[in-house]
């Protein structure tokens, strides 16, 4: 496939626009100089039309956030008939849906936090649950949104009722779990190495924290006891599993030490992680042996439709 067409879908509409043109470009780079023709597409409402004249082998999705990561843009490629890299429609939407996606993994035994569903309009001044807790909403990614309420807070954010709010009205209220954060990525249903990820200067791994130049260190492989490094890669490939992933994939978790293996809790799956050289899954890829061309290389061999 070395002289094939790849096009890589990048931006879109969604919060995630800038992540989303990070990745693509990033992709887009290095499979040119792995040898493969390439167009950058920056998807609009259009990209069915541009797809059916650009008329691509692949379809390389380097897409972030709603419409590119949530099974529509895959079903427009089904339609298409085009091979496409990454989850297909029923994964993909499954995945972004933060609650959604939680109850299937519980339901296959995937340690999960306690959680709730609640409307933006009904986000007053009594809490939704006891602190500490997490506010989420529910179908977006790059930790958007994301509120950490506090023991000890007298009520719940009220940014969540301003005008000025973009991320949607069901939001997932989630018991806040104290300790590390860890994350592990899936390459054809194996694990790669688990990274711990320490944001710098910041609460948690927020947006800045993930994309801004030195706001989080990753120690990869993270400095675990065996038998926890190796629970959560398993738990990493039963959540890839359970929610129908191929290609990629990448679960995030936090673990409290003080209770051992039970400590460990899944919080989701990123069905299109980022690829830039240096993100989370790349670096991990790298550290299997993987150069970041070798491994946007084996991606474009695994496109397929009916994913």
């Amino acid at each position: 496939m070395s002289s094939g067409h790849v096009a890589v879908l990048m931006g879109g509409f969604s919060s995630e626009r800038p992540v989303s043109l990070a990745s693509g470009n990033a992709c887009a780079d290095a499979l040119e100089a792995e040898g493969y023709r390439v167009s950058r597409i920056d998807v609009t409402r259009e990209v069915a039309t541009v797809l059916s004249e650009v008329r691509p082998d692949i379809v390389f999705n380097a897409l972030h956030g709603p419409f590119g990561e949530d099974g529509t843009v895959q079903g427009i490629l089904e339609y298409l008939e085009i091979p496409y890299t990454h989850s297909g429609v029923l994964a993909s939407a499954l995945a972004m849906n933060k609650a959604q996606a939680k109850r299937v993994a519980a339901a296959c035994g995937i340690p999960v936090a306690e959680s709730l569903l609640t409307k933006r309009a009904d986000i007053g001044s009594d809490h939704p649950m006891a602190p500490p807790y997490v506010l989420k909403p529910v179908n977006e990614g790059s930790s958007f949104g994301v509120l950490i309420v506090d023991e000890g807070q007298s009520g719940p954010p009220q940014s969540v009722a301003s005008t000025e709010w973009h991320f949607g009205e069901i939001l997932m209220v989630e018991r806040f779990i104290k300790g590390r954060e860890f994350t592990c990525g899936v390459i054809d249903g194996r694990p790669l190495c688990v990274t711990e990820i320490v944001p710098v200067g910041q609460k948690f791994y927020d947006f800045d924290a993930k994309y801004r130049p030195g706001g989080s260190r990753h120690i990869l492989p993270a400095d675990l006891k065996p038998n926890i490094y190796q629970k959560i890669q398993s738990l990493a490939v039963e959540a890839h599993q359970a929610i129908g992933c191929r290609g990629v994939s990448r679960s995030d978790f936090r673990f409290d030490e003080t209770l051992g293996e039970e400590g460990i809790i899944w919080l989701e799956v990123n069905t299109q992680p980022g690829m830039t050289p240096t993100s989370l899954v790349p670096e991990m890829a790298a550290d299997a042996g993987y150069s970041f061309g070798a491994f946007l290389r084996w991606m474009v061999e695994d496109a397929s439709c009916l994913r």
